[in-house]
């Protein structure tokens, strides 16, 4: 015997609601899914946690959760560029039959680097977080990249005051691009490094160490001076847009961190 499915197992979701309350986010998140993104190298298979959510309206009882997960299945080998996580996101508020809806994907991003010295060649990795959001009764976006890069910083206080040598530790140097700005998130990295006391490398030998050594004791930076840096350097990414620049130092002689934030205009810079 065929049993109708459609017919004969209730919609729950789609019940109607009396307490006439809107949900402004509703949806599912930590779910991890791979998908493939387009880099300055080509196309590049990661995992991304996502998050996916919509807006659900006062009348509604519901949102159909296994929605999501049937888009992120229909997309695992689509190479994506911004412009099409956008249209991800609207394609989503479709599905859902929401009138905004909200996706975020978190995964690792690696970069061949080649060591100063040895030129030894190895990867290193980097967070990064894309976001966009999609109003569909304004057809408007809203789109965001951050991008989390580990550098070394020296104390600057600390060698003055001392006959040799000089405490350091490694720094995470997160940066939010909003706007034009978001297409250019791969260039942040270089950008970012070359403000450091020294940037990571995944693969060193004896003469880089030496080199890193000696490199990010010619170049001693505070928190503050780390993340002003990091701000001026931005500036030679033209376009219309905000950064929200984040930097902890994991200090090695204290248990605590230091850090410091600023958000900018990108014409304010």
């Amino acid at each position: 015997m065929i049993v109708d499915e459609q017919n004969a197992i209730p919609d729950v979701q789609n019940w109607d609601d009396e307490r006439n309350l809107v949900i402004q986010k509703v949806g599912i998140r930590r779910i991890k899914y791979p998908f493939k993104l387009l880099s300055q190298e080509g196309s590049i298979s990661t995992i991304g946690e996502w998050s996916l959510a919509v807006t659900l309206p006062e009348n509604k009882k519901g949102t159909h959760m296994s929605r999501f997960v049937n888009l992120l299945q229909t997309h695992k080998d689509h190479t994506f560029t911004l412009s099409e996580f956008k249209t991800l996101c609207s394609e989503m508020t479709d599905l859902l039959e929401a009138d905004r809806g909200f996706i975020e994907t978190q995964f690792t991003f690696f970069v061949q680097k080649e060591a100063p010295i040895s030129k030894v060649v190895s990867l290193m990795e980097y967070a990064v977080k894309w976001g966009v959001s999609y109003e569909k009764s304004k057809n408007s976006y809203g789109l965001s990249v951050e991008i989390l890069i580990p550098v070394m910083s020296l104390c600057p206080c600390s060698k003055e005051i001392s006959d040799y040598g000089a405490h350091n530790q490694r720094s995470h140097i997160t940066v939010t691009l909003c706007g034009d700005l978001c297409e250019k998130w791969e260039s942040v990295i270089a950008i970012v490094e070359g403000q450091s006391s020294s940037p990571l490398w995944g693969l060193l030998k004896r003469s880089d160490e030496k080199f890193v050594t000696e490199h990010s004791y010619d170049n001693p930076k505070f928190v503050e001076d780390l993340i002003r840096d990091v701000a001026r350097a931005l500036k030679s990414m033209q376009g219309n847009g905000r950064f929200d620049i984040q930097v902890e130092n994991f200090e090695s002689i204290h248990n605590h961190s230091a850090f410091a934030q600023m958000s900018i205009n990108a014409g304010d810079l």
